[in-house]
């Protein structure tokens, strides 16, 4: 029952990430290009949504387009609440990683008659995506978790199956919690491991200093 509501949670993962992902490259982006309008603007975006708890941000995505008469699906909900919260984590670590990269490659491109779209696309996102995933791994492994969270809203993702077994079995409730932590100790590490693996195949050779190694 546990391993069958998992799939539930890796969903979720998946669509909140995703989500989090397209969002928090906009305002990154907004943020180092935009302007001073639309910069103020990502700025505020990033910081209203990493100052709300996840769970309220479940209740207010979930309870209150039914004020208005219309009824979220608890999936949606919480794709909507926790993608957006992560988008804003995630938009200050793409932030971080576009800020890194040499304004001299921008500069480059436009001398060659790419405009600043173009360069944006080609030049500065693959490097800033490649430089991101040492953050990103931290992300990954906050959001992995935080998908328990949406059983306030009703999905019925691991965590409440494992209520559900310590309500009729209260004697099973220790081994059935420990069961959770060692799923969400294998996802973890599942996750931070591929995202290492990736990071050692972008890595460029000769860009990173070797550990232990001097200038002379």
């Amino acid at each position: 029952m546990l391993l069958r509501a998992t799939l539930i949670n890796i969903e979720l993962l998946f669509a909140l990430l995703f989500l989090g992902l397209l969002l928090g490259t906009v305002v990154a982006l907004l943020q180092v290009y935009g302007g001073r309008f639309a910069g103020t603007l990502a700025a505020g975006y990033a910081w209203v949504f990493r100052s709300i708890p996840a769970l309220v941000l479940l209740f207010l995505f979930y309870f209150g387009p039914s004020q208005f008469g219309v009824n979220i699906p608890p999936f949606v909900a919480a794709t909507l609440a926790l993608g957006i919260r992560s988008s804003a984590y995630q938009s200050q670590i793409f932030r971080g990683a576009i800020q890194a990269i040499s304004q001299g490659q921008m500069m480059a491109a436009r001398s060659m008659g790419m405009s600043q779209l173009q360069a944006i696309i080609t030049i500065i996102i693959p490097q800033a995506i490649r430089l991101s995933l040492a953050g990103w791994s931290n992300e990954f492994s906050s959001v992995v978790k935080d998908t328990t969270l949406a059983y306030v809203v009703g999905l019925n993702e691991v965590l409440r199956h494992a209520r559900i077994i310590m309500d009729r079995h209260y004697e099973l409730a220790m081994l059935t919690y420990l069961a959770v932590a060692v799923i969400f100790l294998v996802l973890t590490y599942s996750g931070n491991r591929s995202l290492s693996w990736l990071e050692r195949r972008l890595r460029i050779p000769g860009l990173q200093m070797k550990v232990g190694t001097q200038n002379t």
